[in-house]
């Protein structure tokens, strides 16, 4: 007797749908290498962060943190300060000019959408997007 294949769990559909995010958000696409987009997302987010705090949130070790924030402040897209109360920790902040570019990635990102979820219908994306802000405990406001 044959049985019916497994249904894909969603967890699994979900981690599909952003590797297909992924695979499209390139640099050309999108203006900024993701990376650089989730760390300017992240400190919009915050209204700033040490430099700790970022690598920790993006699961970054330090080296590669401190690579990712050299080159968004060689692009102007943040500002690192020495931290007045600890003077070993970087605060971490984005400039008016990261606040732009993040803004294009974001404008780009939602023509992406139609690409990778274009199967849905507009009340079909606003339910997604309430289900997983729900998901988030963000409720789809700021941040989420």
């Amino acid at each position: 007797m044959k049985t019916a294949a497994p249904i894909t769990g969603s967890m699994n559909l979900l981690t599909r749908l952003s590797r297909d995010v992924y695979r499209r958000a390139t640099e050309n696409v999108i203006g900024i290498r993701l990376k650089q987009f989730i760390a300017l997302d992240y400190l919009r987010e915050q209204g700033g962060t040490t430099q700790q705090q970022l690598g920790e949130t993006l699961h970054l070790d330090r080296n590669n943190c401190v690579i990712l924030l050299n080159d968004l402040e060689d692009d102007g897209f943040v500002a690192r300060t020495r931290d007045p109360t600890d003077r070993r920790r970087h605060l971490v902040a984005m400039t008016p000019s990261g606040r732009k570019a993040l803004e294009r990635a974001e404008e780009k990102l939602e023509t992406l959408e139609d690409d990778v979820i274009g199967n849905l219908s507009s009340d079909e994306r606003a339910t997604l997007r309430e289900l997983l802000s729900k998901a988030l405990g963000c409720g789809g406001g700021v941040g989420c």
